[in-house]
Parts: structure tokens; sequence; C-alpha cells
């Protein structure tokens, strides 16, 4: 009897999920344990492997979204019948909680002219051969080296870009619609949303680095041989933790008709990746050390770009800090993570300048830009939880104790 794929729930507030793609072709062989299919949820991307050895057999095409438990496959042994038909069973709602692997071995292969294998799932190589973009020149970001369908879309968008521009009266299409799908769409719905359902407002506030930044190359050159690399984003989450001690009530949240606040710290960190922004939790953050923050902001920020985080790692949280500093930005409006009542954000250290006497004197400066709920905290309380992070890492100590 054929062996059910069903849309894997991957979390107690999972209420849907999409087969983003699929790794093992229909009609092709899969072992057991080997890579499966990729299930996009609003949270996290998950690749969730076979659960039997044989052949497997499509019931949904790539893109399809779908509730926890409804059956999107079958994977039949080998000498059973494949009808051609396929059963359409009734869904199995009730299907456990679980959470599957984010690489695992037996990719999808692909063959070059060479006789070279190389990993590539269906979607990528058949995307390759509508494109003509040679799969042996694409280097491959999924598990394992794996070129997924993004790969090829972004090889023969290189490419595209690389040709000469088409003359002005030559008549050819110069735009691209890109649809919105997958955690694009997920933002997009949720920040919309976010400024739809809540009242927010944005104040800054110039910070004096100098203390901190001795401080984080003191810290960097002690921890070095703990492989602990300690960052200016750290420094604001641990003064940020600080803070939600001091104001519990910029740690809070409206939830129905009532204003909620959180015996906890959730710190949310806010990670760029190319598909999108998501915001794994540091849970129990005020219980840690400046250098126990490092550690799991560290490992949050690896383990999402490598697109290994579960469930639990980005849920829980209670406060948002995100950081555009990188990218040279002095200050921001960030948008609320709802329902969390405040987000912060963090600038570039620049050169700024204070007078000591008549005298001006270079100094170190960044600008923090706190988003709040004014539904649930007014001005006043919000510019007091911003100045005791101030406070913090203008006298970074603080932050050791």
């Amino acid at each position: 009897m054929a062996t059910e794929i069903y849309l894997v729930k991957v979390g107690m507030t999972m209420h849907e999920g999409t087969v983003d793609e699929w790794y093992v072709g229909d009609g092709e062989r899969v072992q057991s344990g080997g890579l499966l299919y990729r299930l996009e949820t609003e949270k996290v991307n998950l690749d969730v492997d076979a659960e039997a050895s044989g052949t497997v057999k499509h019931l949904v095409a790539e893109g399809t979204t779908l509730a926890p438990g409804d059956v999107v496959g079958y994977i039949y042994a080998d000498g059973e019948a494949i009808p051609q038909q396929l059963p359409k069973p009734e869904p199995k709602r009730d299907i456990a909680v679980r959470e599957s692997p984010a690489a695992k071995p037996a990719p999808a292969q692909a063959t070059v002219a060479s006789g070279k294998r190389i990993a590539a799932s269906p979607a990528a190589r058949k995307l390759a051969a509508e494109l003509n973009v040679d799969l042996a020149a694409v280097a491959g970001s999924g598990p394992r080296g794996r070129v997924t369908r993004e790969d090829v879309q972004s090889a023969a968008e290189s490419a595209s870009a690389a040709q000469p521009a088409p003359a002005e009266d030559s008549g050819a299409e110069t735009s691209s619609r890109i649809p919105l799908s997958g955690i694009r769409k997920t933002i997009a719905e949720r920040m919309h949303a976010s400024l739809r359902d809540s009242a927010q407002l944005t104040m800054e506030m110039e910070v004096d680095m100098d203390a901190a930044v001795k401080l984080r190359q003191d810290l960097v050159a002690e921890w070095e041989g703990d492989g602990v690399r300690v960052t200016y984003t750290d420094l604001v989450l641990a003064a940020a933790v600080k803070a939600l001690g001091r104001h519990p009530a910029m740690n809070a949240a409206l939830v129905g008709d009532g204003i909620v606040r959180w015996q906890r710290i959730g710190m949310g960190l806010a990670v760029a990746l190319e598909e999108g922004l998501i915001v794994p939790v540091i849970k129990d953050a005020a219980s840690k050390s400046l250098k126990e923050l490092a550690l799991a902001s560290a490992d949050l920020a690896e383990r999402a770009r490598l697109g290994r985080l579960t469930v639990d790692d980005v849920e829980g949280g209670t406060f948002t800090v995100t950081s555009l500093g990188m990218y040279g930005v002095d200050g921001f409006t960030p948008i609320l993570n709802p329902p969390q009542a405040g987000i912060l954000g963090v600038g570039r250290i620049y050169d700024g300048v204070r007078w000591e006497g008549e005298k001006p004197a270079k100094t170190a400066r960044m600008r923090l830009s706190l988003t709040w709920d004014h539904r649930v905290l007014d001005g006043a309380p919000a510019a007091q939880f911003l100045g005791a992070v101030r406070d913090a890492l203008e006298a970074p100590f603080r932050l050791l104790v």
C-alpha cells in the first residue's frame, strides 16, 4: 500500500503551509530519509524528508497551499502498481507536530554534458531547461551545495544583465514581473497588517558610543579564545534587555481588549535573508549574560542564513531589535513585529562632536530609532525606555553586571 506524503505540521500555531518545491520529481525514486519537498510556512522554511523508499507521485503542484495533514503525494514501494488516477483521501488534520532536519543527504541529481553529476532539485532542472541555463555553471546554495530554483533564476538574471541593452526602437520588453509569493508575500501581509492595526510612532535618540566602542574592543580580545566576537548589535541587545527589565510597559502587547505585560523577555533579532526578513528569538534573555547573548545571537543568525531555524526559534518574541548600521544607515523607521509593542532600530556608528569646555572633541555616535504602539503605552514611558537603553550604552560596564 502506498505511503501517504503529508503537509507536515511544524508548530501548534501553524494553520497552513505551501509545498514550495519538490526535491524529487514526479515518478522519480527516493530513499527513505532523503529530501522530499520544501515546506514554506509564514515563519520558517523546512525541508521534509521521505518516510519510505519508492517512487514518488505528486498529488499537488509546487506553490500549492494547504492545511497541515493534507496529503500532497504518495510513495509507491518497488513493484507496487501505480494507478493512472491518484486517489484523493480525506485529510488527516490531527497529524502530529514534528520537525524535519534542514539538511539531508541524497539530493536530486542532474547530468551535464561532461557526464559529471551535480546536485539539483527537479524544479531547478526544469527552470534551467526553460531559461537555457547551464547547471554546471551555477553555484548551489541549498543543502550540500544543491542547486535550487532560486539559484537558477539568479544565474539567468545575471546573464541577462550582462547582455547589451536593446536599442530604444527595438520594441523589446524592458521590465519583468516577480510574483508576490513565499516569505516576501508573508512579510508584505504582516507589515501591512502591522501598520493598519496599530498606532505606530517613532522617536530617535543619539548615543555617545565612545565607552561602548572601547568595551567592545576589549571584549573581542578577551573572548577571542572562547570563539565569541561581540558586536555592537549585541551591546544594544543587552542594553535593551536591561531597559525592558526597568520599563516593563514596553515588554507588552495588546491582546484582545487588554494589555498583556510579559513576565519574560523574548528578544527578537531581525536577520536579513535574500528572500526576506526573519526574526529568531533569544528566549528568556534577561537570564543571560552579555557573553551568552552574543553567543545566542551569532548562533541564531548563522542558522537563519543556513535555513536551519526551527519553529521554536521564531516564536515567543516580546520585543525586537533590528539593525541597518552595517549598510551605512543613520536612522530609519522600523515597523512593529505584531503583536509586540516595541521595536528598536540601530543605525551606524559615525563621527560626532562634543564640547569639552570651549573646545570641540571628536566622539563616536549612534542613532537609535524606537517605534512603539501608542495603544499600549504613551510617548513619555517610551522615551524613558529609550533613555534607559542610551544610558546603558553610554556606561556599558552596566551590561556586564
